[in-house]
């Protein structure tokens, strides 16, 4: 079963919000987080920990321009999907915001299920790219190369597929405790041949790498069926 992935929607319609929002969740595949100016928005996003896979942004908040958040975002470093959302869809106004740094642009009024497609599509390229890096304990994860970065040291951890497959769904768990069962169906698949042991030989492994101490984990801890993955700087 895959996790929610938490999305950021910024929109001062409450109306418009509560769609997409319904819609969102009615999905299943989308955790949904509301915001009704860029001021909502920025306190959200500088939550400690905080982590959102893509952000849906008005054009025209109460506060800013959406497209003026976008670029201050891309300057901050953001790299996540950032699809804006207008009442414009003049080829300026398009132009404007990919500028911005937009991945997308949708224009109102909109279908709810031609926004979802453009939200996953713009998730699987993301996935796939390179400025997919996400932060566990002291390391940058880095999923597209199989490789973890620990800058502080500095050194460079090389990943197996699997290996890679099991942090990159335990960071998508945001911290909560994931099942073996559900580890072993999202990695490996459904095989009658593989084993809760196969599993907990390639977590051994893992903690061989990973771990300052691998006999007393702090980034992949064992919890009663399962594993959790600490997140954010170590």
């Amino acid at each position: 079963m895959q996790l929610p992935r938490p999305i950021l929607l910024v929109e001062d319609d409450v109306m418009l919000r509560a769609t997409v929002v319904e819609h969102l969740a009615a999905d299943g595949a989308f955790a949904t987080r509301e915001a009704g100016s860029v001021a909502e928005a920025e306190m959200l996003l500088s939550v400690e920990h905080a982590r959102f896979d893509a952000i849906l942004l008005d054009v025209g908040l109460p506060d800013a321009d959406g497209r003026d958040f976008c670029a201050r975002l891309r300057r901050g470093g953001c790299r996540i999907p950032i699809i804006m959302l207008t009442g414009s869809y003049t080829e300026a106004d398009v132009v404007r915001g990919l500028d911005a740094g937009a991945n997308d642009y949708v224009a109102k009024p909109f279908r709810p299920s031609e926004l979802l497609a453009r939200v996953r599509a713009q998730l699987r390229v993301f996935d796939n790219s390179e400025d997919a890096v996400f932060t566990i304990g002291p390391y940058q994860f880095r999923p597209s190369a199989r490789l973890l970065v620990e800058p502080k040291r500095p050194r460079k951890l090389r990943l197996t597929d699997k290996e890679t497959s099991i942090l990159k769904f335990m960071y998508r768990a945001g911290g909560r405790p994931v099942s073996r069962k559900v580890l072993l169906n999202e990695v490996w698949g459904y095989s009658s041949a593989v084993s809760t042991h196969t599993l907990e030989t390639h977590v051994y492994r893992l903690r061989q790498k990973i771990e300052v101490d691998p006999s007393n984990p702090r980034l992949l801890v064992m919890h009663h069926g399962g594993y959790s993955l600490a997140l954010g700087a170590a």
